[in-house]
């Protein structure tokens, strides 16, 4: 199945857009999201230097019905809102797109990632023109059975994290940099990446197993 990368343009109507292009450099990361054809829930981090005025500013909107707050700090958020205007989430979920979790949303875009069968990509195309919310595929990944231990995502993933001097000592860049700079989520990036780690010293320890290692210890 291939992995897609998107950029959408939130439509101006959902109040979610016209709050991120007030605070543009405000990062809203949606933790939890679900919708029916009336209400939306979503469990969503603000990320800003005054997070809590960036908050009030959701009181402010007729179709936000409920608000909770669970943890504020100095520059985190974080919230579980609901609204009666779930246009975007609604139409994500009838395209049959699992949406993997965190995504978020900067300056009336959002980022989002999935690993879906062909027709449902088509699909989420067709519903998103239907609804004329404005999209860009900024990358196509096919997944396609081979002898490696790590899946196509992993592997250029990984080829792009030493290429970029992740693994270099000293570090060339930091995660955060290389989840910018490949514009992904830094926690999805770090998943991958852990994942990918994990499945290359697993096999790393099958294909060495029963071999003897000779170690010599010096003593002062």
């Amino acid at each position: 199945m291939p992995y897609v990368q998107l950029t959408i343009t939130v439509p101006e109507s959902v109040w979610i857009s016209e709050i991120s292009r007030a605070y543009p450099n405000t990062r809203f990361r949606v933790l939890a999201a679900t919708a029916n054809a009336t209400t939306g829930v979503a469990r969503i981090e603000i990320l800003d230097e005054d997070p809590n005025t960036v908050c009030d500013e959701f009181r402010k909107y007729d179709s936000v019905t409920d608000l909770t707050v669970f943890e504020t700090t100095p520059e985190m958020c974080c919230i579980q809102v609901e609204t009666d205007a779930p246009l975007l989430l609604t139409s994500l979920q009838n395209s049959g797109v699992p949406l993997e979790m965190p995504f978020e949303v900067r300056d009336g875009k959002m980022s989002l990632e999935a690993t879906i069968p062909q027709k449902t990509l088509s699909d989420l195309g067709e519903t998103l023109d239907k609804f004329g919310i404005q999209y860009t595929v900024e990358r196509i990944l096919q997944e396609v059975e081979s002898d490696s231990v790590l899946t196509d995502r992993q592997q250029w993933l990984l080829n792009e994290a030493i290429e970029r001097g992740y693994y270099d000592t000293p570090r060339r860049t930091t995660l955060v940099n290389l989840a910018d700079d490949l514009n992904i989520a830094k926690s999805t990036c770090s998943e991958i990446l852990h994942r990918a780690e994990g499945q290359v010293l697993k096999e790393y320890r099958r294909s060495n197993r029963g071999q003897r290692t000779e170690i010599s210890v010096l003593s002062d």
